[in-house]
């Protein structure tokens, strides 16, 4: 990419960045979008414009943004969010004291030389050259003394790297452990989870195993157990009677709505009785939806009975009455067999995975290496069109392999505009269809809480984007500009591999601008979810319900979200002393996106589930992976510019990382992993309700909806002693 076409995409997308924002502050202040841009706010009961949100300045919400306190985005979206925050204000911390260094020392010592211009004095056309690389250190000769200024830079990236993930680190488990301390009543405090139940004693009932087993250990605050059993049948049941009376409501709608627009006495609604309600027999809409829901709820409520005696699993929730004794429990080792009475914390209930919460230890065991096997066969199959899509979505190889193409593309305007973001576009619009097969793979291993299954889909993904988007377009990109030098000399792949990498600089340049300014803009501004909105509520929804489904935001997506920050993080990181200038285009995405993602916090995206901030040892962990790649780049590059100090030098750098992680690792780690007993020591603001805390983990597909039925325990105390669920 040459330097007009890298301005043209700078340029082009910072305009529809301000063209969104303005949309933003405009659409955001008319009264009927308040449902798409302060969806959080009227979930909590709040007033959407409370604080100057309908203010007419386009930069209010950054004045608000900047003004809020961590407490502030906990209170509205929870420790986990407050966490995320934590991780984008280190990687701006990180980039911005970098910066200060690098920038004013490495620019002027990288543009004073002279590599580049003597590249092309000596004819090498097999590398292309712009106006940008007189910038990098690619134009820095082999071997020259300057390189002392980029060998110190990487020990300088390196430090400060170290010095914020510590602090961030020791904040996050103090954010953590006030959050668990919290006087407000959590009912996962009080229950632990049991996998792996051994068969019944005979003259025993599940429950009567669970409650003697865990009542002779903890005699005086074992409460009571819960046994899981398998809801499939029930839940499917439970799903088709829900979708029915939300039907039955949308007719009942429809049918008021008709007294008013035509006859007093209104037009009731009809459907037919065959296949997606258009064959068959045509009847009344809600006294047919009526007798689906009559006809449904004594089928569920015997299937409840079937479901709580006979379909009982090897797994339960035991319950205790007092925090200290469930987070003892729950870091104890309960039997003298590791693979019988697995006992763990409790998820919240409403992030259980119900369905895996039967698998056996060593079943689980296996999943995770099946699934690690297909993870990799799918990093692997996928580096191979992302390498393709690098490489020939260059205008070059699209001219050769589109041959009727050449009269539009050599169009000045049209070959500028393709050139800044093709590839980007190509290769970001691939990205999109990775994220739910590697949730589905995580479910998979046996995962027991959506909370645990996003932290692994994250780190799956982070490690695909580095492998495939970061390296794999880094190496499809030259080995395709350089194929016939590699076909004529095949020994020199290395050399012209780590010369070329200054060269993929620009990609990654434009990659990071488009996703902050355009990526940034589309979340500010949320023009699809509004469109979807308005559509919905002109032409689907009818009832409050179904209005409430359509401008439900939902979470952050963590899954995904985190490893696009890593993967620009890792790439900052690695091109920060190569080429200084992509360090300010990593602070813009950092400071941007803490802004724009703290103004979503506190008004839009409502969670989903809280896991007290369990994610953040898994992102230390990945910046520390980033670093050490990081290293590991320079290590190579500093070779291929025949500098014979590197060797020696850049060696300990990589093994102080993993020093570094083992230390937070050893010191930090095991608070997040179980929850601390000085911690869960501290006093409630009120007694719990043990009953309550019981029934807060029975699903809803098991729940009657009689106030007095007490239909769950007694099934559970009833269950015949012959020990044939076992």
């Amino acid at each position: 990419m040459d330097f007009t076409s890298f301005l043209t995409s700078l340029g082009t997308s910072f305009f529809i960045f301000v063209v969104l924002m303005l949309l933003f502050t405009w659409l955001s202040r008319k009264p009927g979008n308040s449902f798409v841009y302060y969806p959080n706010r009227i979930l909590k009961g709040l007033d959407p414009w409370e604080g100057g949100s309908r203010s007419r300045n386009p930069c209010a919400w950054i004045r608000e943004a900047l003004s809020s306190s961590e407490q502030d985005v906990i209170n509205m979206s929870g420790v986990d969010a407050a966490v995320y925050f934590v991780f984008l204000s280190t990687a701006l911390a990180i980039l911005v004291l970098s910066g200060l260094v690098l920038l004013p020392v490495l620019l002027p010592v990288a543009a004073t030389d002279d590599n580049v211009k003597m590249q092309k004095v000596k004819g090498n056309s097999s590398i292309s050259f712009s106006e940008i690389d007189k910038l990098l250190m690619g134009n820095v000769k082999g071997g020259s003394p300057r390189l002392w200024a980029f060998l110190i830079a990487t020990y300088w990236v390196s430090l400060v790297t170290y010095f914020f993930l510590w602090k961030a680190y020791a904040h996050v488990s103090g954010m953590r452990a006030n959050a668990l301390m919290s006087p407000e009543l959590k009912p996962e405090q009080f229950a632990v989870l049991v996998r792996d139940i051994p068969h019944v004693p005979e003259g025993q009932t599940r429950k009567e195993q669970v409650d003697s087993y865990f009542k002779s250990i903890y005699p005086e605050t074992f409460y009571r157990s819960m046994v899981v059993t398998n809801n499939k049948q029930v839940n499917k049941i439970y799903k088709e009677l829900e979708g029915y009376k939300k039907k039955h409501a949308h007719a009942e709608a429809v049918y008021n709505e008709s007294k008013k627009t035509g006859k007093p006495e209104g037009l009731r609604p009809t459907i037919r009785t065959g296949p997606l309600g258009i064959v068959g027999r045509k009847v009344d809409s809600i006294e047919h939806y009526n007798e689906k829901i009559k006809e449904l709820i004594q089928k569920l409520e015997a299937e409840q009975k079937v479901t709580l005696r006979e379909k009982q699993q090897p797994c339960a929730f035991a319950f205790f009455t007092n925090r200290v004794t469930a987070a003892s429990a729950a870091q104890s080792l309960h039997a003298q067999m590791v693979d019988t009475w697995t006992v763990m914390e409790a998820p919240e209930p409403r992030q259980i995975i119900w369905s895996n919460l039967k698998i056996k230890l060593f079943q689980r065991i296996i999943r995770q290496y099946v699934v690690c096997f297909i993870v990799a066969l799918t990093i692997l199959f996928y580096m191979i069109p992302i390498g393709f899509i690098s490489a020939l979505t260059t205008l070059d190889n699209l001219k050769k392999l589109l041959p009727f193409l050449k009269p539009i593309v050599n169009i000045v305007s049209v070959k500028t505009v393709l050139e800044a973001y093709l590839p980007q576009i190509a290769l970001i619009v691939f990205l999109a269809l990775l994220p739910k097969l590697l949730l589905a793979l995580s479910k998979a291993e046996g995962i027991p809480s959506v909370g645990h299954a996003v932290r692994a889909t994250s780190g799956k993904y982070f490690y695909f984007t580095i492998l495939n988007v970061f390296i794999g377009v880094t190496l499809g990109g030259t080995l395709f500009e350089t194929f016939k030098s590699i076909e004529n000399e095949p020994n020199s792949i290395v050399s012209l591999l780590a010369s070329s990498l200054p060269g993929n600089a620009t990609f990654f340049l434009t990659f990071v601008a488009l996703k902050f300014f355009v990526g940034y803009g589309l979340e500010l501004s949320r023009i699809v979810p509004l469109i979807i909105f308005h559509l919905k509520k002109k032409y689907l929804c009818k009832t409050e319900a179904e209005l409430k489904e359509a401008w439900f935001p939902g979470d952050f997506g963590y899954a995904t979200r985190i490893p696009g920050d890593m993967l620009v993080l890792t790439i900052v990181l690695c091109y920060s002393v190569i080429a200084p200038l992509i360090i300010p285009f990593g602070v813009v995405y950092f400071g941007l996106g803490w802004l724009v993602l703290r103004n979503q916090a506190l008004k839009v995206y409502a969670p989903s589930y809280e896991t007290y901030g369990r994610m953040w040892p898994h992102i230390h962990t990945r910046v520390i992976a980033a670093l050490i790649l990081y290293q590991v780049t320079m290590f190579g590059y500093f070779g291929v510019k025949k500098f014979s100090f590197s060797t020696l030098l850049l060696i300990p750098l990589p093994i102080v990382s993993l020093l570094f992680a083992f230390v937070c690792q050893k010191k930090f780690y095991r608070s997040f992993s179980d929850t601390a007993l000085e911690v869960a020591c501290r006093e409630l603001k009120e007694i719990p309700n043990m009953e309550r805390i019981y029934r807060s983990f029975i699903p809803p597909s098991l729940s009657s909806e009689k106030a007095d039925d007490d239909h769950f325990e007694d099934a559970l105390s009833q269950v015949s002693r012959v020990g044939s669920f076992a």
